[in-house]
């Protein structure tokens, strides 16, 4: 799921993105907008079990994203406004609660995540 709030007086906007509980090991939010480094926005298991991480965004940008969670799985969610070949792409809006296609079509009852499997070697992941 991805959640935006209210954009701040400096045109700033809270992005949180979570992820299901079933998602096992460590999870982080990856993209161009932390040059791809698993160690600049880990996710966090929260009380219920879910993983989330808030990124703070400039308002009306877009930005391609994908979560990669240990052992070099890629997942790609489905809320997002679109995918290309890079990962999920979002419209940070001008407005709270933006992305409302992928909230629509997490209604309709579709998948969230779609993973992809790719081997990384055991030292991507420590520190």
């Amino acid at each position: 799921m991805i959640r935006q709030d209210e954009p701040t007086a400096d045109g700033l906007v809270d992005v949180t993105f979570t992820l299901p509980a079933d998602i096992p090991g460590r999870v982080s939010v990856v993209g161009d907008f932390n040059h791809w480094d698993p160690y600049a926005h880990p996710m966090r298991r929260t009380e219920h079990g879910t993983h989330t991480a808030v990124v703070t965004l400039p308002q009306g940008a877009s930005i391609c994203f994908r979560y990669l969670a240990e052992g070099g799985r890629w997942l790609d969610d489905l809320d997002a406004d679109a995918r290309d070949e890079r990962g999920c792409i979002v419209h940070i809006s001008a407005t709270a609660g933006g992305n409302r296609e992928g909230q629509a079509r997490r209604r309709r009852g579709r998948d969230r995540l779609r993973v992809a499997d790719v081997t990384l070697p055991p030292e991507y992941f420590s520190g």
